[in-house]
């Protein structure tokens, strides 16, 4: 009984990223999109491009990974990734995520801590396609809503192409299909 009431006790903890406002409107939406969120839809992405990773990848590790990469927010925020790869951020996130999997019974946070690392780390087929799938929706969220995000925070569109293309470590072709759609939105206005 212990156990269900920790595990209890972490569930309602993650509520919380409910309330962790991101930085871009969800298509068709003036709102902004929240963490929890961003995480259902990486997820259920992952699952519907698992076929175009570029090697095999266990797509249950993969979710796993995306359900939980964003955990840490909770205690640090969101910040928008073109400004989101600093040490100090990443401490942040790791101290969070540390914190909140800690709430979980005796053994459980280790394999979380661990998919949590090596999402952070991107050298497994794995990470490497989670972290590619992770920047999908974010790029739709602006290509679909003129820039929104982009134009807030003066994102160029060479920064949005250096930042994006790790896509293409996870999926080659899905980076050909969205670096398409890049050019298209440079093309049309919406990214400069």
């Amino acid at each position: 009984m212990k156990k269900i009431e920790e595990i209890l006790n972490f569930i309602i903890e993650i509520e919380k990223l409910k309330g962790v406002q991101r930085k871009t409107k969800p298509v068709g939406f003036e709102r902004y999109e929240n963490s929890a969120e961003h995480s259902w839809h990486v997820c259920l992405s992952a699952l519907m491009l698992k076929d175009f990773a570029n090697e095999p990848v266990n797509i249950e590790r993969v979710i796993k990974m995306l359900l939980i990469h964003d955990l840490g927010e909770i205690d640090a925020g969101d910040t928008i990734i073109y400004a989101s790869e600093t040490n100090e951020l990443k401490g942040e996130e790791a101290a969070g995520i540390k914190r909140i999997l800690s709430i979980l019974p005796d053994g459980m946070e280790h394999e979380f801590m661990g998919l949590w690392y090596e999402f952070e780390a991107g050298e497994t087929p794995d990470a490497r396609f989670a972290k590619a799938i992770d920047r999908v929706p974010p790029l739709l969220h602006n290509i679909h809503g003129d820039g929104h995000s982009w134009k807030a925070h003066g994102i160029t569109k060479d920064k949005v192409f250096s930042v994006n293309q790790r896509i293409e470590s996870g999926s080659k072709e899905l980076w050909s299909v969205m670096r398409g759609k890049l050019e298209a939105a440079v093309n049309d206005g919406t990214l400069k």
